[in-house]
């Protein structure tokens, strides 16, 4: 009998591995066009609801303010803030206080410590970055959104601070060190008391400290 003859068995060739970079391009593309839409959106947003504010001469605005009851009659102070990282990030950090402080508050002191609370009263708050640096810039690339009006009305290349920058200086280094401005409490908002801001109707009204009123976020 002749031998059976063994078929040889094709060997599969293995298909090769679609490349996951055209994914990750559309992916990324997609992910982009997003993020362009929510900065459209948020700024139409904030178009539509300053239209929808009463023009208030600075007497009016005063009065509106004043007649919002405080929420608190004491209110709570923050807890301490102790800056945990090395050396540069320690001095960015307090270059990025310092400028704030004194691009908001000029060389008053007082007025400093509050800036600087809040800031730092944001920096511990969801909803805002988690650097101290990153709260101060929030939305400075953008035209309008910017939480700290000078970080992007120009004010930096306009009319460059000097007096008072030790000062906010030593301000800063002293909160990022576990300084207290307990006047202000948990504050994350605030405003001049010649302007009513069509947000402070979903905030709790708590201090106010020379010309700036103070808020917080209710609940």
């Amino acid at each position: 009998m002749a031998p059976r003859r063994h078929r040889r068995q094709r060997r599969r060739r293995p298909r090769p591995a679609t490349p996951l970079s055209p994914f990750l391009f559309l992916g990324a593309f997609a992910v982009g066009l997003f993020l362009i839409w929510v900065a459209a959106h948020e700024r139409h947003e904030a178009k539509k609801e300053k239209a929808k504010q009463p023009k208030l001469t600075m007497e009016q605005a005063r009065a509106a303010n004043a007649a919002i009851p405080f929420a608190d009659l004491k209110p709570r102070p923050a807890r301490p803030f102790y800056f945990r990282g090395n050396t540069a990030s320690r001095e960015q950090a307090t270059q990025c206080l310092a400028t704030a402080a004194l691009y908001e508050a000029g060389s008053d002191e007082r007025g400093q410590r509050a800036v600087i609370q809040v800031v730092l009263n944001r920096v511990r708050r969801a909803g805002f970055p988690k650097t101290v640096c990153g709260v101060v810039y929030q939305g400075a690339t953008r035209t309008t959104g910017c939480q700290f009006s000078f970080s992007c009305d120009g004010s930096r290349a306009r009319r460059p601070e000097h007096a008072g920058w030790a000062a906010a200086r030593h301000a800063a280094q002293r909160a990022l060190s576990g300084y207290v401005f307990r006047p202000v409490g948990t504050a994350t908002h605030y405003h001049t008391d010649w302007i009513v801001p069509y947000w402070i109707g979903s905030l709790d009204k708590i201090a106010k400290v020379k010309s700036h009123i103070f808020y917080r976020p209710r609940g």
